[in-house]
């Protein structure tokens, strides 16, 4: 049955994880943001707000558990120059997220959402799922954006702008689920500046007031609109994530052989295997060294012969 609440993992105690596993849940949701800088009419927990918001909402849909949010992500592009931005090292978020999984995993969870609210941790993320899967084979892990819950919902964060921050789509979610935090006078706009460049720069150096897009087309209606939107593509997308399999079972390479000796009984493979026991082919056996004439002057190399 879909709970009332999300399902959050800190407000559990150990009887109730334990049942969850019993009850064959073996996904969970981490929501990831940022404490950064966001213009000056959004506070510093957007990213931290809009990651945790939306996967509480899926939870509620889903029955999967939502791990607590963590607040701090890679932001080091958004430098000192605009007071408040706290950021972790790539290396850091990237060892912090692998660590708490790890003991998620020893629990016998195996499925894992991580959902950012910030861009910028999807290199560090990378990371850490790399190194888990490479240690757990068995780990379905995902990790994305809350952008990227489909196609439509990425367009509507980008209508505005390519490298959007702080733009009418963020503004717009904020004043639907924290009104009070959004400064409206302080609302203006600030073009995207990055089109058609080659190399990628801080955020100083594209933005004169720390966001990029339009925030003034930002209405309440476009954020419950946007809400909504993310919210029933992210609950589609973890409902099938629950039953998902792998495309292919890895078999070892004898069974890999074995398979494809079925595929093609015609084949006599053992011809094309060459094993121990094979002796390596021998040298032809030359005579004496033979005395070659060589040119006495480079132009003879380029002399026509005589027919």
């Amino acid at each position: 049955m879909t709970p009332i609440k999300p399902l959050l993992w800190a407000e559990l105690t150990w009887e109730q994880i334990a049942a969850m596993r019993t009850e064959n849940i073996d996904m969970v949701i981490f929501p990831i943001g940022s404490t950064e800088q966001h213009g000056p009419h959004l506070p510093l927990n957007v990213d931290t707000l809009s990651a945790e918001v939306i996967a509480h909402a899926v939870s509620s849909q889903t029955g999967v558990p939502v791990l607590p949010t963590m607040p701090f992500g890679c932001a080091l592009g958004h430098t000192h120059f605009w007071p408040g931005t706290l950021s972790l090292s790539p290396q850091t978020l990237a060892a912090v997220v692998r660590e708490v999984l790890e003991d998620v995993i020893a629990y016998g969870f195996h499925r894992v959402l991580v959902l950012s609210g910030h861009m910028m941790n999807a290199a560090p993320l990378r990371c850490a799922l790399e190194e888990l899967r490479h240690k757990h084979p068995h780990l379905q892990i995902a990790q994305k954006h809350v952008c990227e819950a489909s196609i439509r919902v990425q367009e509507l964060y980008s209508s505005d702008a390519q490298d959007w921050h702080a733009n009418a789509a963020e503004t717009a979610l904020m004043m639907h689920i924290a009104p009070d935090l959004v400064h409206h006078d302080r609302i203006f706009d600030d073009p995207d500046r990055t089109r058609n460049l080659v190399f990628s720069y801080a955020v100083p150096q594209t933005s004169q007031s720390g966001h990029t897009g339009e925030p003034s087309k930002a209405t309440p209606e476009m954020g419950a609109e946007l809400f909504a939107a993310v919210v029933r593509d992210w609950t589609y997308v973890v409902k099938k994530a629950l039953n998902e399999q792998a495309p292919l079972r890895p078999v070892s390479p004898p069974d890999a052989l074995n398979s494809f000796r079925k595929q093609t009984p015609d084949t006599p493979l053992e011809a094309a295997i060459v094993t121990d026991a094979t002796p390596p082919p021998q040298p032809p056996i030359c005579g004496p060294p033979q005395r070659i004439e060589l040119p006495t002057v480079a132009s003879d190399l380029f002399r026509t012969p005589t027919l």
